[in-house]
């Protein structure tokens, strides 16, 4: 019989750590078939929450990248319940290109959840993830790229950070908080440039916060992981969606919630099988 791996089977309770259990209220509003027969090996992932001024570079500065995109990339928008116009210029994004889409959260549910539904949705073998603000450049995909043969998440680490002395020191701290606790080597994992293996991501149960644990999650799988050097640059428009609490405090108590799952996780592997 040929050898099945199966791994990651998790408790469905594992959804109410840290905070409000992890609801996608995802509208029947989206556009995801018309990309289903073009043979995409990449989706970038972009969870959008109050981003409307900056959307028309996103499109731009995307657009240029997939002209030069080592895989064949397509574009998941995630619509994190915005209340400005972000929604709107999604769609009119959207209609320019077959390789842009969309769904759209009933109400705002966070980053992780944004995060999450881009899983579910990915239907390629690689899945990236990247902010809306631009504060990393797509065009650093290529760099990332160049290791996905050889680990199954490649993260970035902004070097040269063009951000405030708070916001680096609280990051500087948080991070070495969360290496304390998972033993994972990365520097900087809320880098929000990031490729992973699909059928990893679609593994990781995702929780309120865990976003900042995508590695570890990765290594609780077996897989290999990579952190890379990639550009940073100044936010231009919009407003940051963070503060002490859910960039320092916040993340101090999820690294107990990692501990918890940690303790739970399962990983097996069939050795034979008649099914």
């Amino acid at each position: 019989m040929d050898k099945i791996s199966t791994k990651n089977i998790v408790e469905k309770t594992l959804n109410s750590l840290s905070g409000d259990i992890l609801r996608l209220c995802v509208k029947n509003e989206s556009v995801m078939s018309k990309t289903k027969n073009m043979n995409f090996e990449l989706t970038v992932i972009i969870p959008v929450y109050n981003e409307e001024d900056n959307l028309e570079r996103v499109y731009e500065q995307i657009n240029e990248y997939l002209k030069v995109a080592s895989k064949n990339t397509k574009i998941l928008f995630v619509n994190d319940g915005s209340k400005d116009n972000s929604l709107n210029k999604i769609k009119e994004i959207c209609n320019r290109s077959e390789s842009f889409t969309y769904c759209s959260f009933e109400r705002n549910c966070g980053l992780s959840a944004a995060i999450k539904a881009g899983f579910d949705y990915s239907d390629t073998p690689l899945t990236g993830y990247i902010d809306a603000d631009l504060q990393t450049s797509p065009f650093d995909f290529n760099v990332l790229m160049e290791y996905t043969n050889d680990y199954d998440l490649v993260t970035g680490v902004r070097s040269n950070r063009k951000d405030s002395f708070v916001k680096n020191m609280s990051s500087l701290i948080a991070n070495s908080i969360r290496r304390a606790f998972t033993h994972d080597g990365m520097d900087d994992t809320g880098c929000p440039l990031k490729i992973i293996r699909t059928d990893f991501a679609k593994r990781i149960p995702m929780f309120n916060g865990l976003h900042r644990f995508l590695p570890a999650m990765v290594l609780l799988q077996n897989g290999r992981i990579k952190q890379v050097d990639v550009r940073h640059f100044p936010r231009i428009a919009g407003k940051s969606k963070y503060n002490l609490w859910n960039r320092l405090l916040g993340p101090l108590m999820d690294c107990f919630a990692y501990l918890w799952m940690k303790k739970k996780y399962i990983n097996y592997e069939v050795s034979e099988s008649k099914l």
